[in-house]
């Protein structure tokens, strides 16, 4: 891949086993690694604002179409799209990055993985940054506990449902329902895209079954977390309330920043690019690869 003293995001693709992910990069070759993962629904273009503002801070970033999204990485079974299988596709991408400590941004599900992957791999991560989404144990003990946020969670067994109910519910009418899962956050020509591709045969399944091949129990495996980390919430987000987000703290041992964007709602990578980048770059200055 070629992105010297490239500062906007350029293609590329990347092989990984049997699957081709398209992706975009910018940043020089010598810069500290950077890996970002989307979630759902959307596709690596999210990260279009933070791509272009760690190429400009000296950063080499990456952010992929993940399982399902892209084109050539969509195979058919629900079980092809654990989480462990999702953790280890982000650790092929993270080695198309070069060997070395790297630094590792997620949002919603992207997120989940990225907490899922600094469990898993420590070793590996200069830092974590995680957008909107509480560590799953804390996600967990709130849907136990907290009736607010099991309403705002009801969703999840309507997406879960078999048989492509959900795919023709989310599609229906021009994508209406889909459509309505981003509000009137994000700028239209933006949203025309993601449902334009998420209209395309296969494609809205295949993320959909990232919430089928969970378990019963919705859990995500995850555990303590040893490395420094930003977690981002905004206080208007209509999918992840407060009580998980404030006890994300509880599973992190190493240094930690919890920030929350007043008045932001869920899409923070694409709606709130001026509140995150600065976080996100002074996170990473704090946290050199090389330390």
């Amino acid at each position: 891949m070629e992105y010297e003293h490239e500062y906007e995001p350029v293609r590329t693709a990347l092989a990984v086993g049997p699957h081709i992910h398209t992706a975009l990069a910018a940043g020089p070759h010598g810069g500290e690694k950077v890996l970002l993962l989307h979630g759902f629904p959307q596709f690596a273009d999210s990260w279009t604002d933070q791509l272009t503002h760690l190429a400009r801070a000296g950063y080499r970033a990456l952010a992929v179409d993940q399982r399902g999204y892209a084109r050539g990485a969509r195979p058919d079974r629900v079980a092809d799209y654990t989480v462990h299988r999702l953790v280890a596709d982000a650790l092929a991408f993270a080695r198309t990055l070069g060997g070395g400590p790297f630094h590792l941004v997620g949002h919603d599900w992207g997120g989940l993985v990225s907490w899922a992957f600094a469990t898993e791999h420590p070793e590996l991560i200069a830092s974590l940054t995680v957008l909107s989404t509480p560590h799953p144990r804390a996600l967990a003990a709130a849907l136990r506990s907290d009736p607010d946020q099991a309403r705002r969670s009801a969703y999840v067994p309507r997406f879960r449902q078999p048989g492509g109910l959900a795919e023709a519910d989310l599609l229906a009418d021009g994508a209406a329902a889909l459509r309505r899962v981003y509000g009137d956050s994000l700028p239209p020509d933006r949203v025309d895209s993601y449902v334009a591709r998420f209209a395309e045969p296969g494609t809205l399944t295949a993320a959909l079954n990232w919430y089928r091949a969970l378990p019963d129990t919705l859990t995500v495996p995850s555990g303590r977390i040893r490395v420094p980390t930003l977690f981002v919430w905004g206080d208007r987000d209509g999918a992840l309330g407060r009580g998980a987000a404030e006890g994300t703290g509880a599973w992190i041992d190493a240094h930690y920043r919890f920030e929350v964007l007043e008045g932001a709602g869920h899409w923070l990578p694409d709606e709130h690019a001026d509140r995150v980048d600065p976080l996100l770059l002074t996170h990473l200055a704090a946290h050199p690869a090389d330390s």
